[in-house]
């Protein structure tokens, strides 16, 4: 198994046990009103910690060049506000009575999606779309199949 594959691992179920997490933050805040939002205080000083300070030290420790170009930071900052908007998105439905189950089921379906369609949007393969094989279509509808079945059927 290559290096990387730990770290998709350990991104899947960080991924995964975000929502959990985060509605329990959400509930045992004690404020029905705003615990939602005292919760997601704290998953930004987790971000701050994590997103910030971890770069940081590892660009010093490397003895990184400080410098960096518009374009990355443009990209690099629409990525995390693309990410924290999806963040603060999951707590609002979680507000509206949404459950993890159900909800962090239909974002990590339709996520496979967006992300397969953008990408092969920015990067068509060779020949056009006549050359995207069947079995990429398949993927994507067995991905929307699977979030509805896991929301339909999940355990009561």
């Amino acid at each position: 198994m290559a290096k990387w594959m730990i770290f998709v691992f350990l991104t899947g179920i960080s991924w995964g046990l975000y929502g959990f997490f985060l509605h329990k933050g959400q509930l045992s805040m004690g404020d029905a009103v705003n615990g939602r939002f005292k919760a997601f205080l704290f998953v930004g000083l987790a971000y701050f910690l994590v997103a910030v300070i971890g770069p940081a030290v590892m660009l010093l420790l490397n003895g990184a060049a400080w410098n960096f170009t518009g374009k990355g930071v443009s990209w690099s900052f629409l990525a995390g506000l693309v990410g924290a908007i999806g963040a603060f998105s999951v707590l609002l439905t979680f507000g509206l009575g949404g459950r993890p189950a159900v909800v962090m089921s239909i974002i990590f379906a339709c996520a496979p999606i967006v992300n397969a369609v953008v990408a092969t949007l920015s990067h068509p393969p060779a020949g056009g779309w006549g050359a995207v094989r069947w079995q990429f279509v398949a993927g994507i509808l067995l991905a929307a199949i699977g979030g509805c079945l896991v929301t339909f059927y999940k355990p009561s």
